[in-house]
């Protein structure tokens, strides 16, 4: 090694060894003819001395410049009285230079990499690997990679085994939009990048494996948000011969495994709570929400009939109509653009607008108070405990429309009066999912995927009802983030057809997308069931950073594009026509 010792290691206990230390020149000072340097590498900073009495090493420190690579000899000495640095494991002592070799220069970087001030992230993003030597990224990293190990020993100490599952499989869509690769050998045909093993785990029960666990590199061709990525790291787990509550003792166990050896904040009440997707979905319009404070939602149709308000009545008379209000504590000094903002974000949800109630000192303040019939406000404030200095937000339509726009304002009423509890994790699991939804078009859509198993005693219901049938599956959700999902698996060919059957894929279809796994049904499949979790995700929350970009080393633009390689990029033809690739101008 070039070096004896890390910028991280010395201490007092090194007093007058001789060290040789290598790193990046962090700061460097000109204190009255001395230059002190701080030296920094992954593992801390070290403040090495030169004296102008050594001409020789004095001449290369005048020279050196922030981030040259340099390497330093020296001895181990106590720092001045008064200039301890107590916030630095090496700040009691200096390395006293004998010898300094230059082993890089550096151009002066297109950002301060000594500073934590902000910086534009496309810069960032364009140079990551200086952004890396950052106290922030180093930090998440270090962070990300003491996660993967405590999964890794989590998993391996419940008799799990670690299989690698390929990245180029067969097409067979599970939801989100896929990435294609053309194969050179196979000309108009192509393998996909996997959204996740979900099958390839399934068959690993079906092998007889028993239990699984992999950290799985995943990739979704979809629109890109802040906790989501073209390409994302997940847990991936399953286990034969189990129940619902088998699958979720292990996976929760593993989270609790995380967040006691990287957070020190503690479980909201205490402990993980389990409630069903109906009742959060009532109660937050969300089947992930934050329940780190109390703003529920409360359904106030029964007060709507005959209430004089078109617009409310009118919704009791669609399909699945209902009509529910939110009460924002504080909510009366919201200002008219504020307000505004808050109804385009709830059009954005398919919301028609935003009706709302401003509980002012001087009174309540609404367009909606002239076509109220008697009473109807007084009802309302009982309904919601609604109160002077309050506001009350309504969503009047379909279900799933007035749960994801209060939904949404719910987030944004607790971000406007801080009423989110940061000192305590809150983490629970959603149950009792429905196994489809209706799609845009009318059509029916599997809620998780197609491979969960249904509610049996509910199955029937799926000639008359298709929604009122239940799936055996489970979220977990940490602050607010999905952290994933899980379900027990079908293992029955006869079953996983009727649930392909209800989902309107063809019995060509089923054969031509999903034969292998009918296939290997028929050997003697065992019951199991699964998870899996965002570790991204995770590092994410326990870090406290606004998005996943911060916390993976090489990440992709919000337009998924990646600044440093500057892909994805235009192939040579010559590339393109070994792989029978024509690009067509759009």
């Amino acid at each position: 090694m070039l070096r004896t010792h890390t910028c991280g290691q010395l201490t007092e206990k090194n007093l007058k060894q001789e060290v040789t230390l290598c790193g990046w020149v962090h700061r460097r000072r000109d204190h009255g003819g001395l230059v002190f340097i701080d030296l920094r590498d992954r593992y801390g900073f070290t403040q090495v001395v030169c004296n102008p009495e050594d001409k020789s090493i004095f001449k290369v420190a005048e020279t050196i410049r922030p981030e040259w690579v340099i390497k330093v000899k020296g001895t181990v000495s106590k720092r001045l009285e008064g200039a301890e640095r107590d916030d630095n494991p090496t700040g009691n002592i200096e390395v006293r230079v004998k010898e300094m070799t230059v082993l890089n220069e550096a151009v002066t970087p297109p950002f301060e990499i000594d500073q934590a001030k902000e910086v534009n992230e496309e810069l960032r993003l364009q140079y990551r690997y200086l952004d890396l030597r950052r106290e922030r990224m180093r930090n998440n990293m270090l962070l990300r990679s003491k996660i993967f190990q405590i999964i890794r020993s989590y998993f391996s100490g419940q008799g799990c085994v670690e299989v690698d599952t390929p990245c180029l499989i067969k097409g067979t869509p599970e939801g989100a939009r896929e990435y294609i690769v053309p194969s050179r050998i196979y000309p108009g045909q192509f393998f996909v990048l996997p959204q996740s093993p979900q099958q390839l785990k399934q068959l690993c029960m079906v092998g007889g494996l028993d239990r699984y666990f992999q950290i799985a590199r995943c990739f979704r061709d979809e629109d890109q948000r802040g906790d989501r990525q073209p390409e994302f790291t997940q847990l991936d787990f399953e286990m034969s011969f189990c129940e619902q509550a088998d699958v979720q003792k292990m996976i929760q166990g593993s989270i609790e495994a995380i967040l006691k050896e990287c957070s020190t904040k503690p479980l909201k009440n205490g402990k993980v709570e389990t409630f069903t997707w109906q009742h959060v979905m009532d109660n937050y319009g969300s089947d992930k929400p934050d329940l780190r404070y109390d703003l529920p939602i409360v359904d106030i149709s029964p007060l709507c009939k005959g209430c004089g308000f078109k617009v409310f009545e009118d919704a009791l008379g669609v399909k699945t109509g209902t009509v529910r209000a939110l009460r924002v504590p504080g909510g009366a000094e919201l200002s008219r653009s504020e307000i505004d903002r808050w109804t385009e974000l709830a059009k954005e949800q398919k919301a028609k607008g935003l009706a709302y109630i401003l509980f002012k000192a001087e009174g309540p303040q609404s367009p909606l108070l002239k076509f109220f019939g008697e009473g109807f406000l007084d009802k309302l404030q009982k309904a919601t405990g609604a109160k002077t200095g309050d506001a009350l937000f309504f969503g009047a339509d379909a279900f799933r429309v007035v749960c994801a726009s209060l939904g949404k304002i719910r987030t944004e009423a607790a971000k406007r009066f801080n009423l989110i509890d940061d000192s305590v994790h809150s983490l629970f699991w959603v149950t009792e999912f429905p196994l489809c939804e209706e799609d845009e078009d009318g059509s029916i859509t599997f809620s998780h995927h197609p491979f969960t198993t249904p509610n049996i005693n509910e199955w029937e219901k799926r000639h008359t009802d298709p929604l009122a049938v239940h799936a055996i599956c489970y979220d977990l959700v940490l602050d607010g983030y999905e952290l994933g999902s899980g379900s027990i698996r079908i293992h029955d060919r006869k079953l996983q057809q009727e649930v392909f059957d209800l989902l309107g894929i063809s019995k060509a279809d089923q054969e031509k997308r999903f034969g292998h796994m009918l296939k290997a049904f028929e050997y003697g499949a065992p019951p199991h069931g699964g998870f899996a979790y965002g570790i991204d995700r995770v590092v994410m929350i326990l870090a406290g950073e606004p998005n996943i970009r911060e916390v993976i080393a090489f990440p992709k633009d919000q337009k998924a594009k990646d600044l440093m390689l500057g892909a994805p990029s235009v192939m040579p033809k010559k590339q393109l026509d070994e792989a029978h690739v024509k690009v067509v101008e759009a």
